[in-house]
């Protein structure tokens, strides 16, 4: 993955909405949600969503799908993937990484 990639991607999570739809839609597998779905649980009016969800489709996020009457949208596990091994390559410099309890986030 080349490094404009990430940070495409990371700056379309950046934002609240879209890193919620995201989660969302890792949440929903392989299925995916309806617009209409993502927008009930994230109580965000339809056209906002549709802006969000465009946003992480452009990033490679976000796959979406015609069936029928209804789009479904899918988070791209390929991409999420891609962006946390481009992330932790090299980790430790090669060495054994912190256990779990020294590497756990404070944030």
């Amino acid at each position: 993955m080349e490094e404009i990639d990430v940070i495409k991607a990371l700056a379309a999570l950046a934002q609240p909405h879209r890193l919620k739809a995201f989660r969302a839609l890792v949440v929903a597998g392989r299925e995916g949600l309806t617009p209409g779905v993502i927008a009930g649980e994230l109580e965000v009016p339809a056209a906002t969503l549709s802006f969000h969800l465009k946003e992480l489709v452009h990033a490679g996020l976000v796959t979406q799908e015609r069936s029928g009457r209804n789009l479904i949208y899918r988070a791209e596990y390929a991409c999420m993937n891609d962006v946390l091994a481009y992330l932790t390559d090299n980790c430790c410099q090669g060495e054994v990484c912190l256990d779990e309890a020294a590497s756990s986030c404070n944030c």
